[in-house]
């Protein structure tokens, strides 16, 4: 595989070569060395062939900031404590939460937010997957014990968590 700059990317005439680049950190959505996420990609213009290439059906994926960047909204500790971010490219309505166990501050920062207003949306913890179609979620899938939720403002104010079925893989 290779990677694409955003005018060959637009030229491709199907899916096959509109992948992200390979290796680690290259994830198109993960800018965090530089302090940036989203907004990143809306500068270079790649939000618009990012949203182009899901229309045309082309399978996106990310972990991390890398799944934040689907999502309106999502919490990132790129700027230091967990933080929100209104910035996402918004192919998925509502709001993420990646690292949900693996970080000790991610799961009360979310659940603070999301009673404060931060829109409603998912949690999951590592090596677990949300798989979405046409915006509705159809299914997750752990690597191993991890969980997901749906995080909601309840009518007292406060956040509540509902556990999601999980497909345990392998």
């Amino acid at each position: 595989m290779r990677a694409l700059a955003p005018r060959a990317l637009r030229r491709t005439g199907s899916g096959a070569g509109a992948r992200a680049p390979p290796g680690p950190g290259r994830d198109p959505c993960r800018r965090r060395e530089h302090g940036e996420h989203a907004r990143g990609l809306a500068v270079h213009g790649i939000d618009e062939v990012l949203r182009a290439a899901w229309r045309r059906g082309i399978v996106l994926s990310g972990t991390s900031a890398g799944a934040n960047c689907w999502f309106e909204a999502a919490t990132t500790d790129s700027f230091g404590p967990i933080a929100p971010l209104r910035d996402g490219v918004g192919l998925i309505p509502g709001s993420f939460s990646p690292h949900y166990d693996a970080e000790p501050e991610r799961r009360p920062a979310y659940l603070r937010l999301v009673a404060d207003g931060f829109p409603p949306g998912y949690a999951a913890d590592d090596a677990v997957a949300l798989h979405f179609r046409d915006r509705v979620l159809v299914e997750v899938v752990a690597a191993g014990d991890g969980h997901a939720y749906r995080v909601e403002r309840g009518a007292d104010g406060a956040a509540e968590e509902t556990p999601l079925g999980v497909r345990r893989l392998g």
